[in-house]
């Protein structure tokens, strides 16, 4: 009587306990949320997440206007924030964060280093495109395929160059020839002369292969030779210049190519960082999952240790009634020790699961407000009502045009043709023709001449070399002189700069010139290396293509099959766990008729839990490989509502769309932020 009322009453605990039990992990019974699609709070029309990129935009230079200046002053960059984000701190309460896979996204695009490190290379990328419109060469970044084609091309300058230069020279010449110095003077003497230049040039080179330059010279000069014109004198110049490159370097092509390969480049750095998001997005998911899948785990295994403890509890009391053999004590702390063992097994995963999502999103996490805080998961897997699953041969299409790593190739393979057309043009010899038409005029200060004066002259002398005279009226011999005309100096005409270009504007003085020059490199070995390089690096480029697409065709067979198995396994845990229901519930019964025994009843349970976790198994891995799915697919930013920037074609992207992040304030948490 006594041992069939204690059976009863374990039975009626065991219906209580193990009835109640098995619906806690059952979450494809229960309404939660799909995975990979917002929370509640963030659902249809909430702004999508931003990835920042553009936040800054390094392809244009600072203006000159109305600040002059600003070409040549360093920008200011802010430094990296390497602190957790606010909104992480303010989820935190009484230590602990409870979290939705939503929240956990946007905290990993936030905080995750390797979002922060890949999110310079696209800026850096601006630069060789700013580099480059100037006529530069691009430095290139790490997977982005040739910084710059091969090719001896004539480089060109497209950023106007202006050039001033000012010098004075003051110099004292001795004179070995004073007649042709003008000095007149047998004796030495110094050539005095003072000059200042006042020079100006402008520069430039175009897309087509032409160069233009523009020239305005003013020399002011004084002598101390009086044969000078002008003394001081102000010659002044105005030249133009164009040369056009007829074979190597004609056209728009060669002169573009690193332009174009830096914008290429630039979309290349784009996709790495949009590669970098799917890969942070679907790590973080993972890590989610697999926390939710050890938190719950341990659940199952606490119910594993309570349920074998009442039984060694209850078996000992039998025990010492003497109902119950001791054996059977035995057997049940047995039972005890190999359940408490799994437990510690399954904290340990989970304490492992919570530093590797801490880890997945902060920047810190040896944060002293983070490190012991224990994250609780808010979201729990459920079997999503339908998984777009379509034919293998339209996922493949879609992953084809979608995935970053083969539309990098793309740009790579457009870099790569560039680089061959480029350096096909550099193997004709350089041949080009310049023209320049100036003019130039002189001007100063000149003497006013009135009418001359006669006067005598130098003394003529005889045979004997000396002087010849005449008897005056006194009979006083007087030299005969020749007669000199000598300069009536009225006035001084005073002229300079206005005069000078006064003349040049009048085409006083034109000069025309007109040239033709023609190089040719008789064996031409560097170009003919460079484009057979270029050649070389297009076909090997074009089969690592056909490579990466056969390692995609093979990721997404394998996740197209692990989501149908998954799927599949879902369904078979589902109805295992259901049918392990019903066998528990009929030994329970047959029990309580006395047709079983505790350890069958045990056996059951065991059995129960078993199912059970298996079902969440399934059903993580299953949420799991839908994430996967859409990373092969290359699908995963647009299922989870991210974009790598939100701002309007032209227009900079001033701050952060993700909520928290935005000068220490709370943004980005509705629609209208």
């Amino acid at each position: 009587m006594r041992k069939s009322f204690a059976r009863s009453l374990f039975a009626a605990w065991l219906a209580v306990v193990l009835g109640a039990g098995p619906g806690t992990p059952l979450f494809a019974q229960e309404a939660a949320q799909q995975p990979g699609t917002p929370a509640a709070k963030t659902a249809p029309g909430a702004t999508p997440l931003s990835l920042q990129l553009s936040k800054h935009n390094f392809s244009r230079a600072p203006r000159a206007f109305p600040n002059l200046i600003n070409p040549y002053r360093p920008i200011q960059l802010e430094r990296p924030n390497l602190e957790n984000s606010l909104r992480l701190e303010q989820l935190i309460h009484d230590g602990k964060i409870e979290i939705s896979l939503r929240e956990t996204i946007e905290l990993a695009l936030e905080n995750n280093l390797d979002i922060v490190v890949q999110r310079y290379n696209p800026w850096i990328a601006d630069t060789d495109i700013l580099r480059t419109l100037g006529g530069g060469t691009g430095r290139g970044l790490s997977g982005t395929g040739t910084a710059t084609s091969l090719g001896s091309i004539p480089p060109l300058n497209f950023d106007p160059t202006l050039t001033s230069t000012i010098s004075y020279d003051d110099r004292n010449t001795p004179v070995n020839n004073p007649f042709t110095a003008g000095t007149g003077t047998s004796a030495l003497t110094s050539l005095k002369t003072h000059t200042a230049q006042y020079n100006t040039q402008y520069s430039q080179g175009f897309w087509t292969g032409t160069g233009l330059g523009v020239s305005w010279n003013n020399t002011r000069s004084s002598t101390s030779s009086p044969a000078a014109l002008f003394n001081p004198s102000v010659q002044s110049s105005l030249f133009v210049s164009i040369q056009q490159e007829l074979l190597n370097g004609f056209g728009l092509l060669p002169n573009t190519r690193n332009i174009r390969i830096a914008k290429n480049n630039r979309k290349i750095a784009d996709l790495q960082f949009e590669q970098q998001a799917i890969t942070t997005i679907t790590g973080t998911i993972n890590t989610y999952w697999e926390l939710v899948y050890a938190r719950e785990n341990v659940k199952v295994q606490e119910r594993a240790v309570g349920v074998a403890e009442k039984l060694y509890s209850d078996n000992k009391k039998q025990v010492e009634i003497g109902t119950m053999a001791p054996i059977d004590v035995v057997r049940a702390e047995s039972e005890v020790a190999t359940n408490r063992q799994n437990l510690i097994v399954a904290q340990t995963v989970l304490l492992q699961q919570q530093q590797a999502l801490k880890n997945a999103i902060s920047k810190n996490p040896l944060d002293p407000k983070l490190i012991n805080v224990e994250i609780i998961p808010t979201d729990l897997p459920a079997k999503p009502e339908q998984i777009e699953a379509p034919m293998f041969e339209e996922a493949l299409k879609e992953a084809f045009a979608s995935r970053p790593d083969l539309r990098q190739q793309e740009y790579n393979l457009k870099n790569a043709d560039i680089s061959v057309r480029a350096t096909r043009n550099a193997l004709l010899p350089v041949a080009s023709v310049s023209a320049q038409y100036g003019t130039v005029g002189l001007a100063g200060n000149s003497a006013l001449l009135g009418t001359p004066s006669v006067v005598a002259g130098t003394p003529v002398v005889g045979a004997n070399g000396l002087p010849v005279t005449v008897l005056n009226a006194s009979s006083v011999p007087i030299p005969i002189y020749l007669p000199q005309s000598v300069p009536n100096v009225t006035g001084l005409a005073k002229d300079g700069l206005s005069g000078a270009m006064s003349q040049v504007f009048h085409n006083q003085f034109p000069d025309y010139a007109v040239q033709f020059s023609l190089s040719i490199p008789l064996r031409n070995r560097q170009a003919q290396a460079d484009n057979q390089r270029a050649l070389l690096a297009q076909r090997q480029l074009e089969a690592q293509v056909q490579q990466l697409k056969n390692a995609a065709l093979l990721d997404v067979r394998n996740a197209y099959i692990a989501l149908e198995q998954d799927q599949a396994r879902v369904e078979a845990a589902m109805k295992a766990r259901v049918l392990q229901e019903q066998t528990f519930d009929a030994e329970q019964k047959k029990y309580q008729l006395g047709a079983s025994t505790v350890f069958l009843v045990i056996q059951t349970q065991r059995d129960l839990t078993t199912a059970q976790g298996n079902e969440l198994r399934a059903l993580v891995d299953l949420v799991k490989a839908k994430a996967d799915y859409e990373r092969a697919l290359g699908r995963t930013l647009d299922v989870n509502r991210v974009t790598l920037a939100d701002a309007k074609s032209g227009e900079v992207e001033r701050e952060t769309l993700i909520p928290g992040t935005l000068h220490g304030e709370v943004r980005g948490t509705s629609t209208g932020n």
